[in-house]
């Protein structure tokens, strides 16, 4: 051990160095603020204009008109937060978002503060954010952390643990243990966790060991008896074990993590366990893999996933209470400071709740939902070809099946002889996915194969890098997207040959091709043999796998070719429209907004008098409600059961009735990202029959005053309001009324044919 490292182990006693103050069981760091820097920050923002009485002009040339991303996305996962703090949700679902709240800050932290941490130390204005330096955006950031990890907390022991012991499930300590429990979980320790446990001491023989990202750990401070020389060890929580132990008799449960704690002899014998901390740390996830880079782009990928399990720590969650000696030491050899330190009351790992959460207790759920099978696809043996070329088919997941519509739909052609060529666009699929084992299967029967699995899909890397590799060695052709461009669409194309010659068929979707999540998140497609789509899908996989630098496309919006200057174009007719005095409209839903031309150009719209609401479940960077910038603009957000995916888009086109106006459903949101540096494509919606279906799907998500959120112009977010006369579907929730009009229409349909 180095001199400096026995200075600071020796003599367990010592005066420790002073802990970070606590605010609501989270460490509070306090920095100084120069308060004249932070108002010449705020009048540079706004031109140095009072902000209630700018004009258009003055707010569409002020920074302020947007707000920060970050703080947005906080304000996103408080609304999640929400869901586990409301007492009418049920209570496991309760406990599910509870641990969902956690996953999403884990995220956050790992994509966006390493990027808040580099902009501090460059000094560098944020774009989106120059209303507050990045000093001052990440003090803000840390702050709202910390307030809402309380609420978190605070859930977690003062509502649901009581909760849950009513109803008979029973989240303990190990002190609450009876004798005998604690004897059947040291025998379970003994024989299920002790033999795969490695405990890693530091000494002069031993370096500091890698702590791998959101991983739970011990740290120790233990020492032999009779000598006052302390040394540091580290216990790693096993990831390959449950991360709850349930007791043989009744639902009762305990943290595997303090099984470990209280059996520290074991793996310790002949010593002395002085200080024992629980922690747990978070990584930067940025992963720099340039297209430029002339290696293969597989290589690249794996390379680089390599580098971020190394990359920088961005967040150290220690236990209350723990000790300082022990935090000072990790501080040091993680090269983090005290305001990267984020004391925690509640569990570590939040996402050992799934284990309470899956419990199979119906009662305490969502009721059970089983996707329905869409019009034409009841039977097991019915033909997706022969119902595409009665129609379009537009599907609403998750109540329509996604399995008996987009699965059919590459399985059918998989094993059609008559197929000669499928194409897919893979960006995030499941660990068993249908989709994969289907197009491997075409290719290795001899059908053309193309897929575009894009490596670059953050947190989904490795699974398609194993997935591009099982394709490759089908047969299939696969390739890694266009450079300098991500791939984001969800598209898929089957040529079969057909009496009249060759048919193409094609399926265009909101979310990705998910079997997991599309029975979860609500996502928008379309079944078509529409000649006028289907050449433009051949037109885009073309552009993404081969060198087509195609700029025309009779009915398809592509990013970035010319999808940004298109909404733009309609965003300025609806303005148009409304300074000559007739019908004008725009409801956009979407996950995000965050592109500045975008906003700008709604903002204009609303001055020119058009009405403009967004439903933007995620981050919204637009202030609306504004005077003298966004007086016609409402933004709400709706979270609940059903995690709300689809992008859709609507303009009057100075129709009078709404339905006769131009519909769009997309796999980009309002972003620069999607609009400017992905692959993306937006869908028309011709039929009547489909513009009223989604026509329905707004304005029911604009009606919502059961898992809805109206925004306020200075970004923060208020309850839905009902109207003055209650609305009872209204009031059912959004998820909960489409899902009885699926079932009504199903059943109606049902009985027509009976």
């Amino acid at each position: 051990m180095s001199k400096r490292r026995q200075q600071k182990w020796s003599g367990v006693d010592a005066e420790p160095a002073a802990a970070p103050s606590t605010q609501g069981g989270v460490a509070a760091v306090r920095p100084q603020t120069d308060e004249a820097a932070a108002a010449a920050t705020a009048a540079a923002a706004t031109g140095g204009h009072e902000p209630s009485q700018m004009t258009q002009r003055e707010w569409l040339a002020a920074p302020a008109r947007f707000l920060p991303r970050d703080i947005e996305w906080l304000e996103f996962n408080a609304r999640v937060l929400s869901i586990a703090e409301e007492p009418s949700t049920p209570l496991l679902e309760r406990v599910r978002f509870l641990s969902i709240f956690g996953s999403n800050l884990d995220e956050f932290f790992m994509k966006r503060v390493g990027h808040l941490r580099r902009a501090v130390a460059t000094g560098r204005p944020l774009l989106g954010a120059e209303t507050l330096s990045p000093a001052q955006l990440m003090h803000t950031v840390r702050t709202m952390v910390q307030g809402l990890a309380h609420r978190q907390t605070r859930c977690w022991h003062e509502e649901l643990r009581p909760q849950l012991r009513k109803a008979g499930i029973e989240v303990v300590s190990w002190e609450e243990l009876s004798q005998g429990e604690r004897d059947e979980a040291q025998a379970w320790f003994a024989a299920s966790i002790f033999p795969i446990l490695t405990p890693l001491a530091v000494d002069p023989g031993h370096r500091f060991p890698f702590i791998s990202n959101g991983s739970v750990s011990l740290g120790l401070v233990v020492r032999r008896p009779g000598e006052q020389e302390a040394l540091f060890a580290r216990v790693k929580v096993p990831v390959t074990s449950p991360r709850m132990y349930q007791f043989r008799a009744g639902r009762r449960f305990i943290s595997v993590r303090q099984i470990i704690e209280h059996n520290l002899d074991e793996l310790f014998p002949g010593m002395e366990v002085v200080q024992v901390m629980p922690f747990r740390v978070t990584r930067d996830a940025e992963i720099d893999a340039s297209d430029d880079d002339h290696d293969d782009l597989l290589h690249v990928m794996e390379r680089a996933l390599k580098e971020r399990r190394f990359a920088r720590v961005v967040r150290l969650e220690i236990a209350a209470g723990g000790s300082p000696r022990i935090q000072r030491f990790l501080c040091e050899e993680l090269e983090i400071g005290p305001e990267d330190v984020y004391e925690c009351e509640g569990p570590l790992d939040w996402n050992a709740l799934a284990t309470i959460a899956d419990l199979d207790l119906p009662e305490l759920r969502y009721p059970r939902w089983t996707p329905l099978p869409p019009r034409g696809l009841e039977e097991d043996d019915a033909n997706i070809f022969a119902q595409i070329r009665k129609g379009d088919i537009l599907l609403h997941h998750p109540y329509d099946s996604f399995e008996l519509s987009v699965e059919r739909f590459i399985e059918q052609a998989a094993l059609d002889p008559k197929v000669l060529c499928i194409k897919q666009s893979l960006y995030r699929t499941s660990g068993d996915s249908p989709f994969v084992e289907s197009l491997a299967r075409a290719a290795e029967s001899g059908k053309q194969v193309a897929v575009l699995v894009e490596l670059r899909a953050r947190f989904d890397e490795e699974r398609n890098i194993e997935w591009a590799r099982r394709l490759e060695d089908a047969g299939a052709h696969v390739a890694y997207g266009v450079v300098g461009f991500k791939t984001h669409t969800k598209t898929a194309l089957v040529v079969r040959q057909e009496a009249s010659g060759l048919r193409s068929y094609g399926h265009i979707g909101t979310g990705n091709y998910n079997s997991r999540t599309a029975s979860l998140y609500e996502d928008i497609g379309l079944l078509t043999c529409d000649p006028a789509i289907t050449e433009d899908l051949i037109g885009v996989f073309n552009y993404m796998t081969g060198r087509s630098r195609q700029k025309e496309f009779r009915k398809l919006l592509i990013a970035p070719i010319s999808m940004k200057q298109r909404f733009l174009e309609l965003i300025e007719r609806e303005a148009a429209l409304a300074a000559a005095g007739r019908p004008a409209r725009i409801i956009a839903k979407m996950n995000q907004l965050e592109d500045r031309g975008v906003m700008d150009a709604l903002y204009r719209a609303s001055a020119a008098g058009v009405r403009i609401d967004l439903i933007v479940r995620g981050f919204c960077c637009l202030r609306p409600g504004v005077p003298g910038l966004s007086e016609n603009i409402r933004v709400r957000s709706t979270v609940g059961r059903f995690l709300e995916h689809s992008r859709i888009f609507y303009f009057s086109a100075g129709a009078a009735d709404p339905t006769d106006g131009e519909f769009f459903i997309s796999s980009a949101d309002w972003m620069y990202r999607n609009l400017q540096t992905r692959v993306e494509a937006a869908a028309p919606i011709s039929l009547l029959a489909h513009r009223v279906q989604l026509w329905q799907v707004l304005t029911w998500g604009l009606e919502d005053t059961a898992q809805s959120w109206e925004m306020n112009g200075d970004g923060s977010y208020r309850r839905a309001a009902g109207q003055p006369r209650p609305n009872e579907l209204a009031e059912s929730g959004l998820h909960n009324r489409l899902m009885e009009a699926a079932s009504a229409s199903y059943q109606q349909r049902r009985l027509s044919e009976s």
